[in-house]
């Protein structure tokens, strides 16, 4: 039998019986953060995330984008914040993750989507300012917002308010070779073991970690790459969904991970890639 939370009242339009509806989905009286959450993947998954319910507060370096982001959101109703916030400053997330707790009141979801690519002509020429730069953003920045976030969430399930959910967009480039993109790979699959073992400490608090991994998806990073011929037909072509993946792809996923839905998952992996990784 499910437990109350789980059920409400629903009105048949039909009949006029009332009978129970699965509630887990609801994500009212909710705060989800997105980092990158003004465009792409952290775009979709914001809207989405809003559209059940969350109020939502998005970090992002384009305060134009950023500002565009909030305008889309808060037509779903609920109360948006947006802040100018680089992940690869740990000053700067220290303050961001302070200043969207103190405005916002909570922080149940934190979605760690903040990432850049960082290619080079081979391996044997990637440089260190490349490494560097990709390590900063897409590791170093989910360290400082996943630790901060943890701070806060610890804090909560002391005073008698556990629970919190941890998501990293990683990649297909974590599990796969991704040639020339040694650095990307790198930290992509660095950050689902960090899920991983962020999730078995934080468990005793309710904290759920895990990590989403994209497959070929239409954003920015790859606008080069989508206006290809060859490359859709040598790559895309053998995605058996026959398609790009878009934004709007992961605001289940989510919807989900955010939702007591997901209350007794964690420290898992979800590939969403239209199947490529399987053909």
């Amino acid at each position: 039998m499910l437990d109350e939370p789980y059920v409400s009242p629903l009105v048949s339009p039909q009949t006029g019986e009332t009978r129970m509806a699965y509630k887990p989905f609801d994500l009212t009286g909710k705060v989800a953060l997105v980092t990158g959450g003004n465009g792409g993947i952290g775009l979709g998954m914001a809207e989405a995330m809003a559209q059940a319910g969350a109020d939502v507060v998005v970090w992002g370096t384009n305060e134009a984008k950023n500002a565009a982001a909030e305008a889309t959101l808060k037509e779903t109703g609920v109360n948006v914040l947006t802040l100018k916030v680089n992940v690869a400053d740990e000053a700067a997330v220290i303050a961001g993750m302070a200043e969207s707790v103190a405005r916002m009141g909570r922080i149940d979801t934190v979605v760690a989507n903040a990432g850049v690519g960082g290619g080079a002509p081979s391996f044997s020429a990637m440089t260190t300012e490349t490494w560097r730069r990709v390590m900063g953003v897409n590791l170093e920045g989910v360290f400082w917002t996943f630790r901060e976030a943890c701070k806060h969430m610890v804090e909560r399930a002391n005073a008698g308010d556990p629970g919190g959910s941890l998501v990293v967009t990683s990649s297909l480039s974590a599990i796969s070779g991704a040639a020339r993109n040694e650095a990307y790979a790198s930290s992509k699959g660095a950050v689902i073991t960090m899920i991983k073992a962020i999730a078995v400490e934080h468990a005793r608090y309710g904290v759920r970690a895990n990590a989403i991994l994209p497959g070929w998806i239409a954003t920015d990073m790859t606008a080069g790459a989508q206006g290809n011929d060859k490359f859709n037909d040598q790559v895309i072509r053998r995605v058996p969904a026959r398609r790009w993946g878009e934004p709007e792809d992961f605001g289940g996923i989510a919807v989900y991970l955010a939702s007591d839905a997901s209350r007794f998952h964690t420290g898992d992996s979800f590939i969403i890639d239209g199947g490529y990784a399987i053909f």
